[in-house]
């Protein structure tokens, strides 16, 4: 029996000096089986990092939208004539008023107030007799709760008296036309289609992003203290950057993954337009993933729990990522103070550069300045974290 057992253990302890001596290939291989395995095992990392990004690209994309559609219109039409009839026809052909007619103010008041309506466009009786006399006036009331639909359903309704003012000077029956000699031709860059979508959209890939990194890895290390299994780690000849490395690869796969989606779901979904190179897309949105992880894995490490390193990062990551990148609101409206703060912000940088990407094309300059600013961010996480993960007790 003894003899028997005698040649087991050289061979076993001839295999585990074998494995040290292999290097960091080695020992980076062994930690990365036991992470994808554990990924694997965990179906709730899984089910956020696949089913919740599908979840946001069809909540953002098809629910956040800053454009006006069918907004309803009290028309009051105080001029039974046919002239104001073409204008409540002119809303009528249009994807982004709904009129309703109405036989007075008092009516029109209180739909208003009873808030079936957003807006009231006050057509008066001598709305025909004053038009001829090249001195009409119609009055547009607007509900200003919502100030950005208020000011677009402005623009819309001008732009159908505009439209009717126009065809009545070529028709050449009034005096008005007199005051359309000077034409504006309109031309909106980057966003011919004036959809606030081709602006949310790709904006949408850096919380998505943000999401799948910093969420999912900040909840890796902090478990593995609690459990206690990271101690067992610090007898072996593992390193630092191991550990690290091994981490975030299996994590990468499943952001890539995520990325993919978001792309085919701009395509085909959103129809967002893509100008720039899909390479460079592909790459700077995997080095801000890189980043994303690094930020999670240094919570995770700092923290050593796994409620507190969460909040944390949804604190530090998600919720900046989604109010002070420039995702819905501009920056340069925003106090001084919040400006400087948000360029601290990788998911600032990375927001800039990957719209840029999608509306405008390659522009290289800030392509080399987000992505110098996000490798710059993956290195000095990448220090923190093999900082915090050094072979101590404490």
């Amino acid at each position: 029996m003894n003899v028997e057992q005698a040649p087991r253990q050289p061979d076993n302890s001839h295999t585990r000096v074998r494995a040290q001596g292999s290097g960091f290939s080695g020992r980076f291989l062994a930690l990365l089986r036991k992470e994808i395995r554990q990924v694997l095992r965990d179906k709730s990392d899984l089910a956020i990092g696949l089913l919740l990004p599908v979840a946001l690209i069809l909540l953002f994309g098809y629910g956040l939208s800053f454009d006006v559609k069918n907004a309803p219109i009290a028309v009051a039409m105080e001029d039974r004539a046919p002239l104001p009839r073409e204008i409540v026809a002119g809303m009528q052909g249009s994807d982004y008023l709904d009129p309703l007619i109405v036989p007075d103010m008092r009516e029109a008041e209180r739909l208003m107030r009873a808030g079936d309506v957003v807006g009231i466009l006050r057509i008066p009786v001598d709305f025909s007799r004053r038009f001829n006399q090249g001195d009409a006036r119609v009055q547009l009331i607007l509900n200003g709760v919502d100030s950005t639909s208020a000011s677009s359903i402005e623009g819309y309704i001008n732009g159908v008296l505009g439209t009717w003012a126009q065809r009545q000077a070529d028709r050449g029956g009034n005096k008005a036309g007199a005051a359309g000699s000077v034409e504006v031709v309109q031309r909106m860059w980057f966003n011919e289609a004036g959809e606030s979508r081709w602006y949310l959209v790709p904006g949408l890939i850096v919380l998505v992003l943000t999401l799948v990194g910093a969420f999912l890895t900040s909840l890796l290390i902090a478990r593995e203290w609690e459990r206690g299994t990271l101690e067992s780690l610090f007898v072996t000849p593992v390193r630092p950057l191991e550990i690290v490395l091994s981490k975030i690869v299996p994590y990468l796969v499943i952001g890539a993954i995520d990325l993919l989606m978001c792309l085919l779901a701009s395509h085909f979904l959103f129809h967002v337009p893509v100008r720039g190179s899909l390479f460079v897309i592909t790459m700077v949105s995997m080095l801000y993933l890189v980043v994303s992880l690094l930020l999670g894995l240094f919570i995770s490490a700092a923290v050593r729990n796994q409620f507190q390193a969460s909040q944390i990062a949804l604190l530090a990551s998600f919720m900046p990522a989604m109010m002070l990148s420039g995702f819905v609101f501009d920056l340069r409206n925003m106090p001084a103070v919040i400006q400087y703060i948000s360029q601290l912000l990788p998911a600032t940088h990375f927001m800039v550069l990957i719209k840029t990407l999608f509306l405008a094309g390659d522009h290289w300059p800030t392509i080399a300045q987000s992505s110098a600013v996000l490798a710059l961010y993956a290195v000095l996480l990448t220090i923190g974290t093999c900082r915090k993960l050094r072979k101590s007790l404490e």
